[in-house]
Parts: C-alpha cells; sequence; structure tokens
C-alpha cells in the first residue's frame, strides 16, 4: 500500500534523521557460526514508517548479514518524500519497496496491471537515478477497505462496487486519501457512488474505533492487517481495480550491485522467494497486537524459513 503513509515527522530535521534513525550494526545471529565477513563499507538499510516495512528491512538487513556482508540499518524514516532524495543520492542503499504505490506515489505515473508489468516499469524509473531492482515477491501489501460483517452479511455487499446498495457510505482515512485515486477519488471516480462522503481520521486506531461503533462505514487498511483476518470485519472485492498490485520489491543502489556481484544478489533474491502476503500478516500481527520486536520476529523467520 503505502502511498498514505504519514508524512508528518517531515518537520523534525530530514538530515538528522537520516544521520541519527534507527539501529545501526548486527544483529544476534544466534547460535549459527559467524559468517566470513565481505568487508567493505556497511550496506546502509533503511525503511518507511510503518510496522511491515521495519520487518521487511530487518528480514533482508539480517539475511544479508548471515551471508557476511556488513549492514547499517536507518529504520522508521518517515515517507517516499523524506527517503527518495536519499536513496537516490546513494546515502540510503537498500529499500524493500511496494511496486504499485513507487510507481504511482514515487514517480507520478499510472502503474502497470500486472507484478511483471510494474517490475519492468518500476525498474525504468529509477535508472536515470541510479538504482536497481531486484526479484519481487509474492508478498502484497496494499489498500484494502474493510466494513463490518453484519453490515455486509444484512445488506449483501461483498464489493465496492455493492456499497451502491446504502443510503449512505462515510469512508475515514488519513486526509491524503481523500484526493488519492486508490482511495476515496476511486470510491467517486471510478465507483461512481454518489453516496460516499469522506472524514479525515488521520491514526489507524480511532479509525477502526469509528468503524465499530457503526459512526463510519467503510476503511482502508494494510492488506498485511490482522483486521482483514477478524471476523467481524469483511475484505471488500476491488472489482474495478482502483489499488495496484504491492508486490514487495527490493530497491538498491546500482553501485553496490555492481561492486558486490551476483552472490549479493542471490541472497536478497532468495529471501523474496520465500515471503508471502500470509506470510507478512502473521509477522505484523506479532508486532502490531502482540509487541513483540521487528528484529526478533525477522530472526525467528530467517530461521524457520532455512535463510
Amino acid at each position: 500500500m503505502r502511498w498514505f503513509r504519514n508524512a508528518s515527522v517531515m518537520a523534525v530535521a530530514v538530515a538528522a534523521t537520516l544521520g541519527l534513525a534507527a539501529c545501526g550494526g548486527g544483529s544476534d545471529s544466534g547460535d549459527k557460526p559467524a559468517a566470513q565477513s565481505k568487508g567493505g563499507a556497511p550496506i546502509v538499510v533503511a525503511s518507511f514508517n510503518f510496522t511491515d516495512s521495519q520487518i521487511l528491512a530487518e528480514i533482508y538487513a539480517q539475511a544479508l548479514e548471515a551471508k557476511g556482508y556488513p549492514v547499517t540499518r536507518k529504520l522508521n524514516l518517515g515517507s517516499r518524500e523524506l527517503i527518495y532524495p536519499s536513496l537516490k543520492s546513494g546515502e540510503l542503499q537498500f529499500i524493500p519497496e511496494y511496486q504499485g504505490a513507487a510507481i504511482t506515489t514515487g514517480f507520478g505515473k499510472d502503474a502497470g496491471k500486472t507484478a511483471q508489468e510494474e517490475h519492468d516499469q518500476l525498474a525504468k524509473l529509477f535508472e536515470p537515478s541510479g538504482v536497481s531492482l531486484l526479484n519481487f515477491a509474492a508478498a502484497e501489501d496494499k489498500n484494502t477497505y474493510i466494513v463490518k460483517s453484519d453490515l455486509a452479511k444484512d445488506k449483501g455487499i461483498a464489493s465496492i462496487s455493492d456499497l451502491k446498495k446504502l443510503d449512505k457510505v462515510v469512508m475515514a482515512g488519513p486526509p491524503e486519501c481523500e484526493k488519492r485515486l486508490p482511495c476515496f477519488q476511486g470510491f467517486k471516480d471510478v465507483y461512481k457512488l454518489t453516496n460516499a462522503t469522506f472524514q479525515t481520521i488521520q491514526e489507524a486506531g480511532p479509525r477502526v474505533e469509528q468503524l465499530k461503533s457503526g459512526a463510519v462505514t467503510v476503511i482502508p487498511v494494510d492488506s498485511v492487517s490482522p483486521l482483514t483476518g477478524d471476523s467481524n470485519y469483511t475484505v471488500l472485492k476491488d472489482d474495478l481495480n482502483i489499488v495496484p498490485t504491492e508486490n514487495v520489491v527490493p530497491a538498491v543502489n546500482k553501485k553496490v550491485l555492481d561492486e558486490r556481484g551476483a552472490d549479493f544478489a542471490t541472497a536478497v533474491n532468495a529471501v523474496s522467494a520465500k515471503l508471502t502476503t500470509d506470510v507478512m500478516r502473521d509477522l505484523n500481527k506479532r508486532v502490531d497486537s502482540d509487541g513483540e520486536k521487528a528484529a526478533d520476529v525477522a530472526k525467528d523467520w530467517l530461521s524457520q524459513a532455512g535463510l
């Protein structure tokens, strides 16, 4: 998903954020013997300021460390507006991206219809900035829309189009959702929901509470959110496809790829090959609902996956 993440941290000195944010250096490798160090300058791995981005950054960082690559982490940095200039300059060198949002929000273009089309498109958009893409994962994190299950059952609502059956629809979302095509703008322009109005609620928690109370009808959530598997809520089918595919893809500084060679790309692609949406939903739940640390759940999954 990732186009409507909160950029309110923007006012805090960006340079200081990039220079000082988050933990650097290696993570505990458990009982396994330390890999032979590949040497060279640490690879700067970054993340956006939401849970699964931080988990993904930890997964890739720890997998690289297990292969002997030195890594520095700069996590929880904020939105693309903050991160892309530093990615393009080489100050940040590796970030797990989301293909559709990178195209639509990062570059202001219309995204392709399939994951492969998006991958080819995004690779061309990044190329002039010296950033390359490795293989995309099956895992997606995209905008998903939920309503209360009792409403869905009572009114026969299974898709966004079905919201036309209601006299009144209130969507609650962050302010940028109102003008974004994959969000409320798409409800109006593509789905032609003349019965829909928008209410700005910045934070996710209060949006869920308003949905629970019945004050609002529908809210956007991440497809990896535990709410999508909660029987109290029904995920609406995006039958007119306003939300592009959002496969996870590592975006990496081309100079790093050239210097580190095929073994580096192989190590990263091996991780992507095992990442699924169900995996990410489970790991997100462990962090958001169970209170575990992103680094710990990343380490557990890597161990279970044999990586």
